[in-house]
């Protein structure tokens, strides 16, 4: 079949809308009409080269929609069953599968390469293969997915929303509950809050932390975060730090966590020393793959004040377990998922959606298909 999708021909170049021929689905795969895709900053490191990915490569990882074919393998999906995507396609049997760690399964070793886990390309153009990021694509409006990266979801959830859990709701969420490990009573540091930061508030002030401060220079984002549990915001992290600080008797916050778009090693340094003795510095955002060195961490205080820096991904959750949680929890009322939505796009205003993530006018924008 044909559908359109947006590509990525070459480094710092706009995403191109353009028709993909799309194969039928495999034996593992299932073929998916796609209702709505998050905006993610880690697309956009396709683009800059933060990420490095092959080109020409469909983009997004954060999807939702519903399925319309199933492959002769394929046990557990249906044809009508909505679901949504797993940026770790996780086969459930290696080491960190068996270990409840779904999010380190093997699998995410060939995210970056285009190809679908059981091999190959699912879109061409023209006789040329395209990629898929992360194995997904969910810049399209119709994709096929293996069996292992999509996770089924009760169908009275909108889909439009349930995008979001796919990743940067995950994300943010478990860095604050799990990699940051936040009691109640914590101080709690955010620095970025578009869409995985403001979920990190929200895991904050969930697991009742008293103060969830955070940093970020976007006035609407400083506007938005106490809507989402932020106590107090900043646009300068000086100033946040000074807060936090006097609010310690001077120790520093019981963990930060750095969730901006773009993480450079001196933003890592500064975070580190607001936190205080047997703090945690959880570092969620991506930086550019070949920038190396933590300046401002210091190996004599890292050693004698017993701190803590934590890598996230995915939030260290497993999808399967993590993603029906949290949308048990949007059921009850206790999660917001609707608010992070700040505007919706249509595939063609792709490259608008994105500058205006660049300008800091959202929290998270989505791309809808068609009605939902």
């Amino acid at each position: 079949m044909k559908t359109q999708a947006a590509v990525l021909w070459e480094l710092n170049a706009d995403w191109k809308v353009q028709t993909v021929e799309l194969d039928d689905p495999g034996p593992t795969e299932v073929l998916v009409e796609m209702k709505a895709t998050g905006l993610c900053h880690s697309d956009d490191h396709s683009v800059t080269g933060d990420m490095p990915t092959p080109r020409p490569i469909v983009g997004g990882h954060e999807g939702a929609g519903i399925v319309r074919k199933v492959g002769a393998e394929v046990h557990d999906l249906a044809v009508g069953d909505h679901v949504i995507t797993s940026f770790i396609p996780a086969c459930g049997k290696c080491r960190w599968c068996a270990m409840g760690m779904q999010n380190l399964c093997d699998n995410g070793a060939i995210i970056l390469e285009g190809t679908q886990p059981s091999g190959g390309y699912r879109m061409h153009i023209d006789g040329t293969d395209i990629g898929t990021l992360s194995t997904l694509g969910t810049f399209a409006e119709w994709q096929v997915y293996d069996q292992m990266s999509v996770v089924r979801i009760d169908k009275d959830i909108p889909l439009d929303v349930a995008c979001l859990v796919a990743c940067g709701v995950q994300t943010g969420f478990g860095s604050a509950t799990t990699a940051a490990e936040v009691r109640a009573g914590d101080v709690v540091l955010v620095i970025g809050a578009g869409g995985v930061g403001m979920n990190a508030v929200q895991g904050a002030a969930m697991s009742g932390a008293s103060h969830v401060v955070v940093v970020d220079p976007a006035p609407f984002k400083r506007e938005q975060a106490p809507i989402f549990g932020a106590t107090e915001t900043f646009a300068d992290f000086a100033e946040a730090d000074e807060f936090v600080k006097s609010i310690t008797n001077g120790q520093g916050a019981d963990s930060a966590i750095v969730t901006m778009g773009i993480v450079h090693g001196e933003d890592i340094g500064r975070a580190y020393n607001a936190i205080r003795k047997a703090g945690t510095l959880v570092i969620t955002g991506l930086g550019p793959i070949d920038e190396d060195g933590l300046p401002g961490v210091n190996a004599f205080t890292l050693a004698m004040f017993q701190k803590r820096i934590q890598g996230a991904l995915y939030g260290m959750a497993s999808p399967r377990e993590a993603m029906p949680m949290l949308l048990r929890l949007y059921q009850s009322g206790k999660l917001k998922l609707d608010e992070l939505i700040t505007r919706r796009y249509t595939l063609d205003q792709i490259n608008q959606a994105y500058a205006d993530m660049h300008d800091g006018r959202n929290i998270r924008g989505i791309i809808e298909f068609g009605s939902k």
